[in-house]
């Protein structure tokens, strides 16, 4: 007997959840920012499963996108920013993608991101702001011509007007909404009715997901009804958003979790080490990625030690005394 049988149609396992909704050319948007809450259990797995010719659409993000790209999954992105914090200032498979021409690539602002996201989660074609004016966002487009004949490339970065409710000269920026294929996101819970919560700070993870077409969260626990109905204000977002749903502890590793775990500067730093080169790259590669056949192996692989070092303090959400070198 299914001891969540509300969401027993939406439980599945990474293998499954990617057969059925990432696609070559999804168009998908990834939760967390820089190193936290990526969702790198599902990553690894589209790496494993070669997916391709991804258009990745972010807020901001870090280790997945990084290892998406280094991986060959990406043909185009559009982003704010893509770092590793101390590690990576810019993520160094992003950085390399950029300058050897191997992907093409959109920039705009992170407020800018944001409010595209919530276009589409509103369902709006577009979404004014003014954010930008006097900036070069406006005066370089990474996109051409050809590119946005794409059925998921607005046909221009941006359109400026004049306000039409103001007597004074008033320019407007109007930016394109985004709708992806696919969202996928990490989160500290999910209720056995399918309500997600997540921890700490969200960034645009709420806006992407009501945005997409399909949702896939993974999650550190699935907790009891009762327990997700307390303090609801808390709750991020309600079961009828979410498509698949995976239980992944350590699923956001390397990068953290509040109030589970730290990200793993050990990991990070070996990390940095390899995507730095393309021979150390295929390496880390074929050990983290290729040469693990599940996350359950991929977690003893980390090994308790590592887990214990970077377990957070319930309380603060983070882990005191933590080497961060």
């Amino acid at each position: 007997m299914n001891i969540y049988p509300e969401i027993a149609n939406k439980l599945m396992t990474l293998e499954e959840a990617v057969r059925r909704f990432i696609r070559d050319g999804s168009q998908i948007a990834l939760g967390g920012f820089t190193v936290t809450r990526n969702p790198m259990a599902i990553i690894y797995e589209i790496v494993r499963q070669r997916v391709r010719d991804i258009h990745l659409v972010c807020h901001s993000n870090g280790q997945a996108l990084d290892v998406l790209i280094g991986a060959g999954c990406v043909k185009r992105l559009e982003i704010a920013y893509g770092g590793n914090g101390r590690y990576a200032p810019t993520c160094i498979r992003f950085q390399k993608a950029i300058e050897r021409g191997e992907i093409e690539f959109e920039d705009y602002s992170n407020y800018q991101m944001s409010l595209r996201f919530l276009a589409g989660a509103l369902g709006m074609p577009f979404i004014p702001t003014k954010s930008g004016l006097g900036s070069d966002l406006l005066n370089e487009e990474g996109f051409s011509p050809e590119v946005r004949e794409e059925p998921k490339v607005a046909n221009r970065k941006y359109e400026i007007i004049r306000n039409p409710f103001n007597r004074e000269k008033e320019d407007v920026i109007l930016l394109p909404a985004l709708t992806p294929d696919v969202a996928i996101l990490h989160a500290q819970y999910v209720g056995e009715d399918g309500t997600v919560r997540i921890k700490g700070l969200t960034f645009a993870d709420g806006e992407q997901a009501k945005a997409a077409d399909r949702v896939i969260v993974t999650c550190e626990e699935i907790v009891p009804r009762s327990s997700i109905r307390l303090d609801p204000d808390q709750n991020t977002l309600p079961p009828f958003f979410i498509d698949a749903i995976i239980k992944v502890p350590y699923g956001a590793h390397p990068t953290g979790c509040f109030t589970f775990y730290d990200y793993d500067p050990v990991h990070l730093n070996h990390y940095k080490k390899a995507a730095g080169d393309d021979d150390l790259f295929k390496e880390y590669l074929d050990e983290w990625v290729y040469g693990v056949g599940s996350h359950e192996e991929y977690i003893e692989k980390i090994g308790e030690e590592r887990l214990l070092a970077i377990k957070a303090d319930p309380i603060l959400g983070y882990t005191p005394g933590l080497e961060r070198k």
